[in-house]
């Protein structure tokens, strides 16, 4: 499963782009608003810190708008994956911007048969919002598990970018259900490496080589 990090924080991003680990990055209305600063000089800056796919969503209501936006933004770098939401406009979007090669995210699905349409519409990711459905007492990871019989059933492309995540558990629980992707907090990223026997085994380690007074340098 790849791994995505949903920030714009260009330094945090720098610094765990740096494991190896970070495949990709998405990006939101929200998130640009906080960092202060333009959203494409923000977009062009996060695609020369990563290879990887990095979504960059539009802010029209409409499809024309939406469309004359997503050029835009695509033509910022060759990885900008244009991100529309999960609406009758932004899926006529979707599809014609399949129609000119240019990949999408299709954004805020909360239910198997918005994905089932996003993937119709030729939709190079669907991002059903896991937190979000647990916020309303309904459980968010059977929407993933849902979606991927769909996607299996009709040999859809479509990949399944697990977002809304809060926790590691959350990362876990997608990559059991299928999900292709998962955009996820830096801090939940830097989460995703802890363990506290991790931890005590290590001291353990420590101390005990330490007694020995040896280096292996």
């Amino acid at each position: 499963m790849q791994l995505f990090l949903d920030t714009t924080d260009t330094a945090v991003l720098k610094d765990l782009a740096a494991t190896g680990l970070v495949d990709g990055v998405t990006t939101n209305p929200t998130l640009i608003a906080k960092s202060g600063r333009p959203m494409l000089e923000v977009i062009a800056e996060i695609c020369d810190l990563v290879e990887g796919p990095v979504s960059a969503e539009v802010t029209s209501t409409d499809a024309a708008g939406m469309l004359a936006e997503g050029a835009k933004l695509a033509a910022v770098a060759t990885n900008v994956v244009v991100k529309v939401p999960l609406t009758r406009d932004g899926l006529i979007a979707c599809a014609e911007f399949a129609v000119q090669d240019i990949s999408t995210n299709v954004t805020l699905c909360f239910s198997a048969a918005q994905a089932l349409l996003a993937a119709k519409a030729g939709a190079t990711y669907i991002s059903p919002f896991i937190g979000r459905l647990d916020d309303y007492g309904m459980e968010g990871m059977d929407l993933i598990s849902e979606i991927r019989a769909i996607y299996d059933n009709y040999d859809f492309d479509t990949e399944i970018l697990a977002a809304s995540i809060r926790n590691p558990g959350h990362v876990t629980a997608a990559a059991l259900a299928g999900a292709d992707c998962a955009t996820i907090p830096p801090s939940v990223f830097l989460d995703l490496f802890k363990h506290p026997l991790t931890e005590k085994g290590l001291e353990m380690f420590l101390s005990d080589w330490a007694k020995t007074g040896q280096s292996i340098l």
